[in-house]
């Protein structure tokens, strides 16, 4: 094999730095794979679940003030302040290698540090990038195998003198006050310190897949986005497919695994996997939109039982799960709850701690057996609804884009935008109310642009531009829709079953790509003619249906309002477009009755 010199001398310096007992470069075999199985065991680090009832199964515990990502410890580390943006955390690069360089200073005395050589997309497609990821820490070793391609593969592509992303990862001594998760956009370099949790150190995803990828697809002329990929099978065979963007908890997983209903399936109707979370997308020499998922699996929060069937079936069937959720005595399977099976009398919580149910605090609040944020890592391979064409070079061709929010009132079913400048808008003012179980005010509607909120690892206003200029370089662009599965009524009642059902939102949208159906012009967008809506088998009153369509005069002014709002954050680096198109949505408004 060819070494790569700049490689090799950059795992040098780390390791100068980190002050490691040992060295290891991951080959990405089978046996490599079993042996460090095997010495994560011993040393504690994962817990083997019953491997009748969950072959391959094992379990993991992060730190109890390590269990989600540290926005607020997450850095964009450009030279320019203004070229992070006013949506993200900033230092500069200087600043930001020396405070962390202080938590790495021999955060590995006594431990291995693995070398792991991973590639995000297929090796030797055109979309692919190629990282290196540095740890001390066997669990992300074994979650990168998951989730990523690595090993001498990536290694021999990469070859003497390939690109490549630094990353950098050390557990240190899990001390949140001594944690930063650092991007460095010019430097093609991410750093992170202080955490085991999966968001902050699979440094292959949200780190390169999104924040240092958007960065890339800007210079470079392509697309990093926080979306599903799904291809629907219509009954005349032809697949088109659909790339879609949800904040958390709006159903994007579940969408991505969408089962469709009884009726539809005998029709011929099938819905197939290509991605559940992040896509890659280029124009192609046909200058239309192809689009891949950059990943090899899934890292997701355990299902409920409502969650669609294909989503229930994963955790079975994971290989290498980062949970931290409550276990039953003798290890013999997880539990969280929500889950739709009653908990035994007692066992231990996601802290490691004697539970029974019904346990309480001092303050009388429920102690709850699973953490909310509980994980679990699976291979894409083993999703049955995967495409075909998950691992092709080239990817798929983009029929579509799909924006999606939580709204009670104000947003209808299902809107299609006037023009690619008109869905680049409604992209960038996409809002979702918070839940309950969301940090913040009940109710309190969060801008969330594309999804992208902390994700983009740019100025977000250089990013809208981003998005209208490759609409011009595209010879037929995608269509763009919004939809909102959670509308209600009066009496806080969902007005839309949602689910599989929403194959048949689906099914109007990909006939509007295919112009096979007219629609109704409002001031938002184009609704759909009630007619060219297949809502056989639901018996939804016409009322419902009416209020499903609904816009709202007075509601969407008060939304413009919020909009002009939230812009003003922007500044005049906020792109001319943006500002024409929401005057034009005014004026819309202001015609209507």
């Amino acid at each position: 094999m060819v070494r790569h010199q700049a490689l090799d001398l950059w795992v040098e310096e780390c390791a100068h730095l980190c002050k490691p007992e040992k060295i290891v470069w991951i080959n990405g075999s089978e046996e490599e794979r079993k042996q460090l199985t095997e010495e994560a065991i011993a040393t504690g680090e994962v817990t083997p679940l019953n491997q009748e009832r969950w072959p391959g199964c094992l379990y993991h515990r992060t730190a109890e003030n390590d269990v989600a990502r540290t926005e607020d410890l997450t850095f964009i580390c450009t030279r320019l302040k203004d070229d992070a943006g006013p949506t993200n955390n900033w230092l500069s690069p200087d600043e930001g290698y020396r405070r962390a360089s202080q938590f790495f200073e021999g955060s590995m005395r006594g431990r291995t540090m693995y070398v792991i050589p991973f590639c995000m997309g297929p090796v030797g497609s055109p979309f692919s990038k190629i990282g290196v990821e540095l740890t001390d820490s066997i669990y992300v070793v074994l979650n990168m195998r998951i989730m990523t391609r690595v090993g001498d593969e990536v290694l021999n592509h990469l070859g003497a003198v390939g690109d490549f992303t630094k990353c950098l990862h050390s557990k240190a001594e899990l001390d949140i006050n001594k944690r930063l998760i650092l991007h460095f956009p010019e430097d093609n370099t991410i750093w992170s310190v202080g955490s085991g949790y999966g968001g902050n150190v699979l440094l292959g995803k949200k780190c390169l897949a999104l924040r240092l990828a958007t960065d890339m697809a800007r210079r470079e002329g392509w697309m990093a986005e926080h979306m599903l990929i799904l291809g629907v099978e219509r009954p005349n065979g032809h697949i088109q497919y659909v790339a879609a963007a949800f904040p958390s908890a709006c159903g994007k997983t579940n969408l991505a695994m969408l089962v469709p209903p009884e009726g539809f399936s005998a029709k011929g109707y099938k819905v197939w996997t290509v991605g559940d979370d992040i896509a890659w997308m280029r124009i192609d020499t046909d200058r239309k939109l192809w689009a891949i998922n950059p990943e090899t699996g899934f890292l997701e929060l355990p299902p409920a039982p409502a969650c669609t069937p294909i989503r229930m079936r994963l955790p079975a069937s994971v290989k290498i799960p980062s949970l931290r959720m409550w276990y039953w005595e003798k290890i013999t399977m997880v539990w969280w709850e929500g889950m739709g099976v009653e908990p035994p009398e007692s066992g231990w919580d996601w802290r490691g701690n004697p539970w029974k149910p019904g346990m309480v605090d001092e303050n009388g609040k429920p102690v709850l057996g699973a953490h909310p944020n509980s994980r679990f890592t699976a291979p894409f391979s083993q999703c049955p609804s995967r495409s075909w064409r998950a691992d092709h070079h080239h990817g798929v061709n983009i029929s579509a884009i799909i924006f999606g929010g939580r709204r009670a009132h104000l947003t209808p079913l299902v809107y299609e935008a006037f023009s690619w400048t008109h869905g680049v808008y409604i992209g960038a003012t996409m809002a979702s109310e918070r839940t309950a179980a969301q940090f913040g005010k009940q109710g309190e509607v969060r801008r969330d642009p594309m999804a992208m909120l902390p994700f983009c690892g740019y100025n977000m206003a250089d990013y809208f531009e981003h998005w209208l200029r490759m609409g011009v370089r595209m010879v037929k662009q995608p269509k763009i829709f919004n939809v909102n599965w959670f509308r209600q009524d009066e009496n806080g009642k969902f007005l839309w079953p949602g689910y599989g059902e929403n194959i048949r939102i689906l099914d109007w949208i990909l006939a509007r790509c295919s112009d096979e159906v007219d629609a109704t012009k409002t001031a938002i967008g184009w609704i759909p003619k009630i007619k060219d809506l297949n809502l056989e088998g639901l018996n939804l009153p016409s009322e419902t249906v009416d209020k499903l369509f609904e816009v709202n005069k007075q509601e969407w002014i008060k939304e413009a309002q919020d909009v002009a709002e939230y812009f003003e954050i922007f500044g005049q680096r906020l792109p001319m477009e943006m500002r024409a198109q929401h005057d034009g949505l005014k004026r819309r408004l202001d015609v209507i009755g």
